[in-house]
């Protein structure tokens, strides 16, 4: 089955350079286009979408807000921003949102591709690193969004699963958190997994997040 992905864009120039790069795969197709977040949130109660491509600064509603409704929905779609800057307020905002991640509007097709049939398998698109890095940046700048109740439920963590976030937090990849932690890949992806159920979090990306604005790691890295 196609993987079905709307586009999301103020700009009909760009909306049609990303459909002309989906529809040479044999395994995408483009089911909707929006100009604005109100009109996707339209197209999405009558259309069924696996992915989102989704600008930021657009007239009406903007994609944060648009975001954030569509991943408020049951069983929503994935959400990937996309953005100008690499180190952009609205990337971060949006991932709190709830997106699975965000792209550069200049990015290579072969890692537009990619990153949509990852975010579509149920993966985050976005190194931790790079997100780290984000979260270093914007998180002292930016008021809390009321994860006090998260902030109780990190207690439901075992001292191992505790351990697992903060090193994703801090960017590292599972393999490398199996070499840290002297365990297997598979025993690391299991934990990770533990995390997201016991916290109800959608992916990785939300974990590191989380785990910032809960102190648990603070801005630069160290631990909270």
């Amino acid at each position: 089955m196609s993987i079905r992905v709307m586009l999301v864009d103020d700009q009909v120039l760009l909306r049609t350079g990303f459909r002309m790069v989906l529809a040479a795969q044999p395994d995408m197709e483009v089911v909707a286009e929006a100009g604005d977040g109100v009109e996707a949130l339209q197209q999405l109660r009558s259309t069924a979408v696996d992915v989102v491509l989704m600008d930021v600064r657009m007239p009406k509603l903007d994609g944060v807000e648009t975001t954030r409704r569509i991943c408020a929905a049951a069983e929503p779609p994935k959400v990937l921003i996309l953005t100008t800057f690499d180190l952009d307020e609205y990337a971060f905002s949006g991932l709190k949102a709830g997106a699975s991640g965000f792209m550069l509007k200049d990015v290579p097709p072969a890692e537009l591709l990619a990153a949509i049939r990852a975010v579509h398998s149920g993966d985050a698109v976005v190194a931790p690193s790079t997100t780290r890095r984000l979260l270093d940046r914007f998180a002292p700048m930016l008021p809390g969004t009321g994860s006090e109740p998260h902030h109780r439920e990190l207690g439901r963590l075992t001292e191992r699963e505790r351990e697992v976030m903060v090193l994703v937090a801090q960017g590292l990849s599972n393999g490398e958190i199996a070499a840290r932690l002297v365990l297997s890949e598979a025993t690391v992806k299991t934990h990770v997994g533990r995390i997201l159920t016991k916290l109800g979090l959608r992916d990785r990306v939300q974990v590191v997040v989380l785990a910032y604005e809960t102190g648990l790691v603070r801005a630069g890295g160290g631990t909270g």
